[in-house]
């Protein structure tokens, strides 16, 4: 019998390609918590109710510290104090000041200096990075689709060529 697996939201036991790859989630559990951006800070997260659009600790800090301002570097309304938001903040303590993105071009990407954390050798920010690694995901993916079914197509042709005595038409 094959090992069963549990839904990180609903707990029940499911067979381990019935759920998602990033956060093992049941069909029915995706459905009802989709996966969206947070209004303010832009981050993804599991959505719990259909009228809550921003993340568990955005509200913690609207409750905290009132409606965000935009970051001085990302304008990202995410800046709850003072003037930069805390993704830019904590960035800017670790790397320094930031740089010019060179895909959006704003002064909003730092250099971690480790060339492997670029995104193919650009200085990209980190609402950029997010967009080109959706974009490689995207193509991937569709590669993928393309490659089994012209795979597919392949087949189709040689079982018909099989059935029809091999006179297929091509």
């Amino acid at each position: 019998m094959a090992a069963l697996y549990a839904c990180t939201k609903c707990h029940q036991r499911f067979p381990f390609e019935a759920l998602s790859q990033g956060q093992q989630l049941c069909k029915e559990c995706r459905i009802a918590h989709p996966v969206v951006k947070c209004t303010y800070c832009r981050t993804e997260y599991q959505q719990e109710s259909k009228t809550n659009t921003i993340c568990k600790k955005c509200a913690q800090n609207v409750q905290l510290y009132g409606t965000p301002k935009p970051c001085q570097y990302c304008n990202i309304i995410a800046a709850f104090i003072g003037n930069k938001c805390q993704r830019c903040t904590n960035s800017e303590k670790k790397y320094g000041p930031p740089y010019s993105c060179e895909q959006c071009k704003q002064q909003c990407a730092f250099d971690r200096k480790d060339d492997r954390k670029k995104v193919d050798g650009k200085l990209l920010c980190w609402l950029c990075t997010l967009s080109y690694k959706r974009v490689l995901q995207k193509t991937k993916e569709q590669r993928k689709h393309l490659s089994s079914s012209s795979r597919t197509s392949h087949q189709e042709k040689e079982q018909y060529s099989r059935l029809s005595g091999g006179h297929y038409n091509r």
